[in-house]
């Protein structure tokens, strides 16, 4: 199993244009700036310390004014709605700071973020809509770009005065039913994506101290999907791609069951539109970032989650290969989870695939599809034989390789010579660079030849390891001839298990490194 990042921020996604972002206000003071703005682009005042002194100055007044009118008249609405309108305009002029983010520091200065970030517990919502709205054009990706240093100035003052608490707490209380509430929320979690990015810290600061998660996870279980749903899933696979705390409190939280429940929606019908297709992938990669902590393979098996994901392999839709992938996860390292697979009849709908005998419908297919299900199903097929080491469930997993004249350990072999092909010819164009005297350190053009396919060719010599082990002379005769045919010999896949048994790493541990290293040594020695 190879965990990779599979998340991609390039651009950050916008909210449905058709969605009103009034905040319950008259548009009028929005229109004339952006119409000011269209007139004098190139006459518009500098925004500078001056301009930044003066917008500060005119919002801490207008925010007095309307403090003052709340406490003088608290039961008369009408008496402070002018302020409150106001206010509102305040916080909307200071949005052209996003214009400036080397000014961030000098904001920062002036001591007025407190203040805004404390509008997010104001009682009207519509102020706590435009302060959600001002924190997420203030850190959009494309205003921060190369603003680093201003940037993170800013974003750690909005920590340390507790905006994590405040977004979240405000959260809880909008209502997507209604338009203006619905867009906040969706702008909430792209403030909170904002954050992560800037101080990537930010992701388990907000899941130690909010309720974040549980929110995400009530959004996730609602059936009907939406524009809200698709980025909570994105947020939540943000929040547990790298952490292995978060991964844990969601597994404390019923996180693997929900989650399961999320994706058990599409084992029979494929989503209806690339939108809700994104969401589904979020969902499993949220799935395979919790099955990374032992105690949470554990859940999974509990759960049914390996029942469930050989029905979406049966069912043959969209989640077909995410499906392989969750399992793969679910059984690395966890010997439960191969035997649960064994014992439900999972080798024969696995093995389908291994064959390529599984075609996903062509409108469902992206670039490179077919080739990622084949690694994934060589790395699912590899994690079986490390869990089933002994016993009638391994005798079940190595006839498999017998039945019908061996024609998996052919299919193995077709594998393995496609891939060793592949990667010989990357290590040619790497030995050519580095005749070219270009620089390349060794561990660079590892992970190049990584990326071309030694890992999977890797996992192929690994199986064949196992295989012959076992001492079957009807496979291992089958082996050698298919060597034999093609050239080469016992000695090449013995230098592929070298080089795989001298790069393990101790991601897992110096115990599991060992293990996996006396693994691969038992193979160079029976070779």
């Amino acid at each position: 199993m190879e965990v990779s990042n599979t998340r991609n921020h390039s651009s950050k996604r916008k909210h449905d244009d058709t969605v009103s972002s009034s905040n319950g206000f008259n548009n009028n003071v929005d229109l004339s700036l952006l119409e000011a703005i269209e007139k004098s682009q190139n006459t518009i005042e500098v925004v500078d310390n001056r301009t930044l002194k003066k917008l500060v100055l005119s919002f801490e007044r207008r925010l007095k004014e309307n403090i003052e009118a709340r406490l003088k008249y608290p039961n008369q609405p009408d008496r402070f709605a002018d302020s409150e309108l106001e206010l509102h305009e305040e916080l909307q002029k200071l949005k052209v700071l996003a214009g400036a983010p080397e000014l961030y520091p000098d904001l920062v200065n002036l001591n007025v973020v407190p203040s805004i970030v404390d509008l997010l517990n104001h009682d009207n919502t519509d102020i706590a809509i435009d302060v959600v709205q001002l924190i997420q054009d203030l850190t959009d990706e494309d205003v921060l770009d190369e603003n680093d240093e201003p940037a993170r100035v800013l974003v750690d003052a909005l920590v340390d005065n507790s905006v994590l608490e405040l977004l979240v707490q405000n959260l809880h209380r909008l209502s997507e039913s209604d338009p203006d509430e619905n867009a906040a929320v969706y702008n909430t979690l792209a403030s909170i994506e904002n954050l992560i990015e800037v101080k990537p810290g930010v992701a388990e600061l907000v899941c130690e101290k909010t309720k974040l998660l549980k929110w995400l996870l009530g959004k996730i279980k609602v059936r009907e999907f939406d524009g809200n749903k698709q980025y909570a899933s994105e947020i939540l696979a943000i929040l547990l791609q790298n952490s292995t705390a978060n991964q844990k409190k969601l597994g404390q939280m019923n996180g693997v069951d929900v989650v399961l429940q999320a994706v058990a929606m599409y084992k029979s019908k494929d989503p209806k539109s690339s939108d809700e297709e994104e969401m589904v992938e979020n969902l499993f990669d949220c799935l395979c970032c919790l099955l990374m902590p032992l105690e949470n393979k554990e859940r999974f098996v509990k759960a049914e989650g390996v029942e469930l994901m050989i029905i979406i392999m049966k069912q043959k839709k969209l989640a077909y290969a995410s499906a392989i992938r969750a399992l793969d996860f679910a059984m690395t390292n966890y010997p439960p989870a191969c035997e649960r697979f064994v014992d439900v009849l999972g080798l024969k709908t696995a093995f389908a695939a291994f064959m390529g005998k599984i075609h996903i419908s062509k409108k469902n297919k992206k670039e490179r599809y077919q080739e990622d299900l084949e690694e994934r199903i060589v790395s699912l097929v590899a994690s079986l034989f490390g869990g089933i080491l002994r016993g009638s469930r391994r005798e079940r997993l190595l006839s498999k390789f017998v039945e019908n004249e061996c024609e998996k350990i052919d299919r193995l072999m077709e594998l393995y010579i496609r891939y060793s092909d592949r990667v010989k010819a990357e290590t040619e164009r790497l030995d050519q660079i580095k005749l070219d005297d270009l620089e390349m350190d060794e561990d660079e053009k590892y992970n190049r030849k990584l990326e071309s396919g030694l890992y999977t060719l890797q996992l192929v010599a690994v199986i064949l390891g196992h295989i012959w082990c076992s001492e079957h002379p009807q496979m291992r005769g089958r082996i050698e001839l298919l060597l034999k045919q093609n050239k080469l010999s016992k000695n090449h896949v013995k230098d592929i298990l070298q080089e795989y048994h001298d790069n393990i790493g101790d991601l897992d541990g110096p115990e599991e490194k060992e293990r996996a290293q006396t693994k691969i040594q038992k193979f160079l020695m029976a070779l």
